[in-house]
């Protein structure tokens, strides 16, 4: 199989809203085709923003009205899907040649959903995966996905599947995108520390596949004269960590820290083949006569209406 080139782009959300974050993003276009990149994958809550830091007022059993007038802000810098942003995002792809993946803040009726979106030369935007656990306090702010969004894409880097930031640490959702014939695995995320590389290097190599993890990067918010609680340091707010992997579980690109940027990287599918050998996770080294895993994708919605038809 002809080898293809892959991307993470490293870039952060923009303080002063997602058209600005959209410009950044738009603005990589001429460097991916350069590249001649078939894939890129892009962080987490890009475009929405991840609000590292904000508490929205909130503490057991209460919420205040600035909580509130918070997250109003909050609600409208998120994005519709589809809506002008992800139009952009089309056209993007369409005109660099490469598949999009990008994490978004997606608004769903008067839910936040972090979300990540999948984007084709030819079709635009082809699929999305909704977060299906968020994280601690995150769980104030967005919504639980369902199984209904769980996809896999077709393309000239092989076959896509995505987790966001810590779902990666679900076993069983790596079991089911696993079984669905993940080559290339998509990781955006927010998370920036030294144990995420070695979580991502796991992926790889028990899935043997490519891992790309797109890490926000964002600069000391003393610099950008934002107050962050517990935040006093000079440090960056969030410092990258960017990182392509083999299905070896070996690194081929980055980590890129402290900057924005494109990683670049060539895979070669056929690799997988050869790692798979000693290896198959839902292969010869799986055991359906001990294990086994029911996997529900239908959508939940919280209302159905029944109607009898005449």
């Amino acid at each position: 199989m002809p080898q293809t080139i892959v991307a993470a782009l490293q870039i952060g959300a923009s303080p002063e809203g997602k058209a600005a974050t959209l410009r950044s993003i738009l603005a990589f276009g001429p460097r991916i085709k350069e590249t001649g990149a078939r894939l890129v994958v892009l962080p987490e809550a890009l475009l929405g923003g991840y609000p590292k830091g904000e508490t929205f007022g909130t503490y057991l059993g209460y919420r205040t009205p600035e909580g509130r007038q918070a997250y109003e802000r909050y609600f409208e810098n998120a994005i519709d899907v589809p809506g002008p942003e992800t139009a952009e995002l089309a056209t993007l792809s369409r005109e660099t040649g490469a598949h999009l993946v990008i994490g978004v803040i997606e608004r769903g009726g008067s839910t936040l959903y972090c979300t990540a979106l999948f984007f084709s030369p030819d079709e635009g935007l082809v699929a999305k995966h909704r977060k299906l656990m968020p994280t601690g306090t995150e769980r104030l702010i967005w919504g639980q996905g369902d199984g209904s969004t769980l996809p896999v894409v077709d393309s000239p880097a092989g076959k896509l599947g995505t987790a966001i930031c810590w779902e990666n640490h679900l076993p069983l959702l790596r079991a089911a995108m696993y079984a669905k014939g993940v080559q290339v695995w998509c990781a955006p995320t927010v998370d920036e520390r030294d144990v995420w590389l070695a979580s991502m290097r796991h992926i790889a190599h028990e899935g043997r596949m490519f891992l790309i993890s797109a890490c926000q990067v964002q600069p000391s918010p003393k610099a950008l004269g934002i107050e962050v609680p517990q935040w006093d340091s000079e440090r960056p707010l969030i410092q990258g960590n960017s990182v392509i992997v083999g299905p070896l579980g070996d690194v081929i690109a980055g980590p890129l820290r402290n900057e924005t940027g494109l990683l670049v990287a060539r895979i070669d599918l056929d690799e997988l083949v050869r790692a798979r050998y000693d290896f198959d996770v839902v292969g010869h080294y799986s055991r359906s006569d001990v294990f086994s895993l029911s996997v529900d994708e239908r959508a939940k919605k919280p209302v159905n209406f029944l109607r009898e038809t005449l």
